[in-house]
């Protein structure tokens, strides 16, 4: 379990960036199944080489912001559909990531690694959890204030509306492209620590990893809620969390590994048809009527505002 919480929190880095494509742009993202091998492979490469795991993985966050660069100039200067786009650049670059590996995989088998410096000091236990829940917190914090900014704001306009704000001269390509490498950078660093926390890069280690993405932000936000951003985010974190104890759990009891994407898949469907069950509606409405902030927010009703005499009732 201990394993299943560690990983479940370095992936919310990773789901940090899907919400940010996903939810913020709207942007439906695939470059984040190349992008995440490629920040893997770019650090175990490094790391082997002798660069320190900090600066092997800042270099892993820089290679997956070139990899959504690319993916957002195709989008909005070649005018390539942004599906495609995601595409064209995730199949691009597995092969690129063959050429950083020279292989299909490569071994941190007795390499200092970030992992290994950490548990160094904080051995296998709460502590390394409690340590990657900072981290992941630290993550979400710079991320929210990022989206309280003027660049955020413009950026989740651009998501919201993007007629509106280009109205007010602000360039949507830039933002959209500023979107996507903030967003795979942070794959690219989820990337190379989960190569460094499994001893390993592997070329196959991205496939379908946008599922596993996707699952995180909608189970979390079903489940915690996505009021506000800050909500949102913490939602995310806790969903990736909740999804990665899914999988563990669903393993002890004897799933068969090669179900998992089955699972996951199932995990996202339940999450995408739980909003539209009358019970959940439900709850959710008896959630808003016991908070008074939300009551007081919420606009009066024709039964709730004050009737007004009408001149007939008044005898005129």
């Amino acid at each position: 379990m201990i394993t299943a919480f560690e990983l479940g929190l370095i992936y919310a880095i990773m789901a940090l960036g899907v919400y940010l494509t996903f939810r913020i742009l709207n942007f439906p993202d695939l470059t984040v199944d190349g992008s995440f091998t490629s920040g893997a492979a770019t650090a175990a490469i490094l790391i082997t080489n002798g660069t320190d795991p900090f600066l092997a993985t800042a270099a892993a966050f820089v290679v997956g912001s070139v990899a959504g660069l690319i993916t957002g100039l195709l989008h909005t200067k070649g005018n390539i559909n942004g599906l495609l786009a995601g595409i064209l650049t995730m199949i691009g670059l597995y092969s690129i990531n063959l050429r950083i590996m020279d292989g299909a995989n490569v071994p941190l088998l007795g390499q200092d690694t970030v992992i290994s410096m950490m548990r160094g000091f904080t051995g296998v236990g709460w502590t390394s959890v409690a340590v990657l829940a900072v981290v992941a917190l630290l993550f979400k914090l710079v991320m929210d204030w990022y989206l309280q900014t003027d660049n955020g704001l413009a950026l989740r306009a651009t998501g919201d509306n993007e007629q509106m704000i280009s109205s007010f001269a602000v360039s949507t390509d830039r933002q959209k492209i500023t979107g996507l490498m903030l967003s795979n950078g942070l794959v690219g660093i989820a990337g190379a620590v989960v190569a460094q926390h499994q001893g390993f890069a592997d070329i196959g280690m991205g496939i379908g990893l946008i599922l596993v993405g996707l699952a995180s932000v909608i189970v979390g936000q079903a489940i915690f809620g996505s009021r506000t951003v800050i909500q949102a985010t913490l939602a995310v974190i806790l969903g990736a969390v909740v999804y990665r104890l899914a999988i563990q759990l669903a393993l002890n009891v004897g799933l068969n590994p090669n179900d998992m994407k089955l699972m996951s898949a199932v995990l996202v469907v339940a999450a995408l048809l739980l909003p539209q069950w009358k019970g959940f509606s439900r709850l959710s409405l008896r959630r808003k009527d016991r908070s008074p902030l939300a009551a007081a927010a919420e606009p009066l009703t024709t039964e709730d505002a004050p009737v007004s005499k009408t001149s007939a009732e008044k005898g005129v």
